[in-house]
């Protein structure tokens, strides 16, 4: 198993930040009515703003702990971590569409 720059106080707010994007489906859901147009399909738009949601967590959360930018192995552990629970989070929003 790698060892992770990305530290633990951090690794659990990019968790708490997953499940509160998931948890906040209903906000989605409103942002991609408004915008369908604008998509190439409704899921495909609402991962890119939960992943979206994610990234920009994950970004501040740098700025706000660390006073600086991510570098490229913290980037590359925040992706690892996304992949990890892609399942989870196209299963979610799965569910939220039908």
């Amino acid at each position: 198993m790698p060892e992770y720059i990305v530290e633990d106080k951090r690794k659990k707010i990019i968790h708490e930040k997953i499940n509160e994007s998931l948890s906040n489906i209903d906000e989605i859901q409103k942002i991609t009515t408004l915008f369908e147009k604008l998509s190439l399909g409704k899921s495909s738009f609402l991962y890119g703003i939960v992943i979206g949601r994610l990234y920009n967590s994950f970004y501040y959360q740098c700025r706000r702990i660390l006073k600086r930018k991510p570098t490229d192995q913290e980037f590359s552990e925040f992706l690892e971590i996304l992949k990890q629970k892609e399942q989870e989070i196209l299963e979610k929003l799965e569910l939220q569409e039908k």
